[in-house]
């Protein structure tokens, strides 16, 4: 299969030049080994993972190390923390950059290592799964945010998916890319992987098949409020055991967390995280969603495109080396609203803010390819932020072409993310 160029080289090439070590991050089977080794073929590959070389730096780091030196790249490097504290005295022994290029896909357990050992020593980053405009090989590589400029820009290279269902259902993982890889002998065997190799690695879980229940039960309710309790009582767990688990499904970069937008004038909004899988072939296969025409016309399609949605989003963030965890989150409140004359309380939700340089950008996320200005009435309630302004708002939807509901909300394609 031909290699897809990554969206985030030069952001991985120009940290190199720049930091005497680079870490590379993110979920297994992301294309991390493969991306790296590509962009140094220059540098020595060790893959740690071999349990013959893990063997070595556990029992014998000095050794390893003088067999291994710089320039040098160590895969899967989480699997011996231990050798952060090494890489820091080469590190200080050298003023040369680019002296290890590190990868692992167990960022929680890395990002200890690396900052308690390499403070100021290293670039993070983090590699997604494949975005549309990778798959499309599009060049085109800004963030998202909803403005007139950004669409005019990215008006210039975008091409519409004959049928987005297809992509949402396959998934990002780059091996999925080719078409002779069959779709659930593929997850039977990440997710097989993963339990054994990540999980065990993680924490002590006893039964491997009470946390595939769970991954199924949160997979079930990807775009949803999380609920601990009610997840514990679909699985037979308790509520901190589940939010254990949690901690590791997002550690290995399966799922993200939603944090709710929060300003003091707004007493009554909902404090809870949405949680969302990054890889929305992963949880259709999970939730048994077997074809993209059953995903498109089941009851969870909306969820999927959302979810489809954010994961999309974020990736154009850390495409772009931004941590996206700073100007994102959602809203959800219980608000006053004048209806026919009279003040009640409505619930009000945002899917999507993203909040760049004072002004917030709310965003609707809607499956249907029919939408109107109606379904946006709670993005006023970010009027009465102090200190902020509300920006340029939109639905993102699987309308054919950009258009404006209001002077200041668009209707995007979703390919325009």
């Amino acid at each position: 299969m031909e290699y897809i160029k990554r969206a985030i080289e030069d952001v991985v090439l120009k940290s190199e030049k720049t930091f005497k070590s680079v870490l590379v991050t993110g979920a297994r089977q992301t294309g991390k080994s493969t991306m790296i080794k590509r962009l140094f073929p220059e540098k020595r590959y060790v893959p740690i993972d071999d349990p013959f070389v893990e063997d070595q730096a556990k029992e014998q780091p000095n050794m390893f190390m003088m067999l291994n030196p710089p320039p040098v790249i160590y895969d899967e490097v989480q699997r011996v923390p231990g050798l952060f504290r090494y890489i820091k005295l080469k590190c200080d022994e050298s003023d040369e950059r680019g002296l290890f290029c590190l990868s692992g896909s167990q960022p929680l357990e890395l990002m200890e290592g690396a900052s308690e050992s390499l403070s100021g020593r290293v670039s993070i980053i983090e590699l997604s799964g494949l975005s549309m405009r990778e798959i499309q090989g599009d060049p085109f590589c800004e963030s998202f945010v909803p403005t007139i400029e950004y669409v005019q820009e990215r008006g210039k290279t975008v091409k519409p998916f004959e049928n987005i269902w297809e992509v949402i259902h396959r998934g990002s993982y780059p091996e999925l890319q080719n078409p002779d890889v069959e779709w659930s002998a593929f997850f039977s065997s990440y997710i097989k992987t993963y339990l054994e190799r990540d999980v065990r690695k993680l924490s002590a879980v006893q039964n491997l098949d009470d946390f595939r229940k769970f991954m199924i039960a949160v997979a079930a309710r990807t775009g949803q409020l999380v609920n601990y309790a009610n997840i514990a009582d679909d699985i037979g767990k308790d509520q901190t055991t589940i939010k254990r688990w949690m901690s590791i499904l997002e550690a290995s970069g399966i799922i993200y967390l939603l944090e709710p937008f929060t300003s003091s004038v707004l007493k009554r909004a909902i404090k809870t995280p949405k949680v969302y899988f990054r890889d929305t072939g992963l949880a259709a296969y999970l939730t048994r969603w077997l074809t993209p025409e059953t995903l498109a016309n089941g009851a969870m399609s909306g969820a999927f495109f959302e979810t489809f949605v954010i994961s999309e989003i974020l990736k154009s963030y850390s495409n772009k080396g931004i941590d996206y965890r700073y100007c994102v989150s959602f809203y959800r409140g219980r608000d006053k609203k004048k209806v026919h004359d009279q003040e009640k309380r409505i619930e009000s939700e945002i899917d999507l803010i993203i909040e760049e340089n004072g002004t917030l950008y709310p965003i609707e996320i809607k499956k249907g390819s029919s939408v109107s200005a109606d379904q946006t009435s709670a993005f006023t309630i970010l009027d009465g932020i102090p200190d902020k302004k509300r920006g340029m708002g939109a639905i993102i939807c699987l309308c054919p072409q950009p258009g404006a509901l209001r002077e200041n909300i668009l209707q995007l394609p979703v390919w325009y993310v």
